[in-house]
């Protein structure tokens, strides 16, 4: 019998071709002249737009987390994009009160920034200001005095740097057999055995960092390097109180970037970072932003009885006069947007496109062998 060989090629993964499908469709779109009929439109002026943005790049972050990080040349293209645009780019809290009043201008925008990192000083504040645009920043302020890298992130970090490898024995860490670090799940775990520990033997934040420094020595890492270069750390007082003198608005993030389902808790953490805030630039903050954009019901309730007077999710979506003011939604920009994708939401052609809306309640972390 005659055999006969067939070449065969893995298809793309269905993700992948849905995407290709939707920003085929937005160029259409734009190409026939319906973007700019629905940013112009009276539909589009009724909605706000509130851009979520988490980190700059200092290096190569927007590499290993490109679904929070964006380099910093994209940031400054998508600002152009404002530009030419047209869009009004409002205060956060300007907005809002227009968003009620029904007063907003065309195609209007709030630009915010979570966890207050120091990328964002070094490299976010001077492209803002340069082009004028007025910015929220959700400040958490655990880490902010204390000048260390974020322990849970900082380890995520150095162990993605060392993708690929399997470490014989993490004994040195107090994890138990090999660490494969293959697969951001497998790393993923080595992460969750540093936190356990850190929690079951109650570290201080130095604590940890001293931990991290051990996981950089079995890593065959210069962690001091890494400290020197400010990477995945807060910034710290004085930097805080230079981007508010310079026009940059500061606003809640809770105190140790949680938001713990106890009510006494949870109520800890609001006034915990509302104090630090007040302390450093004497303003009582009062528009909050869920950690990780997960949020329950029974917190709005909490909200309120502390005064918040906006709160803002991760969920996709343009805010209207009818949206809950606890739970607006936003459009998160990183490395992974397409430019044609961005340009959508500025329009509102992406908020009607959009199929899933909501955000994932949990972190969930993402298979790339």
């Amino acid at each position: 019998m005659l055999k006969v060989a067939v070449a065969t090629r893995a298809l793309p993964p269905i993700s992948e071709m849905l995407r290709t499908v939707k920003l085929a469709t937005l160029t259409l779109l734009k190409n026939l002249g319906i973007s700019k009929l629905v940013a112009d439109s009276s539909w589009r002026r009724k909605r706000l737009l509130i851009l979520c943005y988490h980190g700059i790049s200092l290096e190569d972050e927007h590499l290993w987390r490109p679904a929070l990080y964006m380099e910093t040349g994209k940031l400054q293209e998508h600002l152009e994009l404002l530009r030419e645009y047209e869009c009004s780019v409002l205060p956060l809290a300007e907005a809002l009160e227009r968003l009620r009043a029904r007063t907003l201008p065309p195609r209007s925008v709030a630009i915010t920034f979570d966890d207050g990192m120091y990328d964002f000083y070094q490299q976010a504040f001077p492209l803002l200001k340069r082009h004028s645009y007025p910015a929220t920043v959700y400040l958490s302020t655990y880490y902010m005095s204390r000048e260390l890298p974020v322990f849970n992130l900082i380890c995520s970090y150095m162990l993605w740097k060392r993708r690929g490898d399997v470490i014989p024995s993490g004994a040195e860490i107090g994890v138990h057999g090999k660490l494969d670090l293959r697969t951001e799940i497998a790393r993923h775990s080595v992460v969750t055995s540093l936190m356990e520990r850190a929690d079951r033997e109650q570290m201080s934040g130095p604590k940890k960092n001293d931990l991290a420094a051990q996981l950089a020595h079995l890593l065959n890492l210069d962690f001091a390097a890494i400290k020197s270069r400010r990477i995945l750390q807060l910034m710290n007082a004085r930097e805080v109180q230079e981007i508010a003198q310079g026009g940059a608005d500061i606003q809640l993030h809770t105190h140790r970037h949680r938001t713990p389902d106890e009510e006494d808790l949870f109520l800890r953490e609001i006034r915990d970072n509302r104090k630090c805030i007040q302390e450093i630039i004497c303003k009582n903050a009062l528009h909050f932003c869920y950690p990780s954009g997960v949020y329950r019901p029974k917190f709005l309730s909490w909200l309120r009885q502390e005064g918040i007077v906006s709160a803002t999710t991760c969920d996709a979506g343009l805010a209207t006069p009818q949206s809950n003011w606890l739970l607006l939604p936003r459009f998160i920009d990183n490395q992974r947007r397409a430019r044609i994708d961005f340009e959508s939401w500025l329009t509102g052609v992406g908020h009607l496109l959009a199929i899933r809306r909501a955000a994932t309640q949990r972190y969930v972390p993402e298979d790339d062998s």
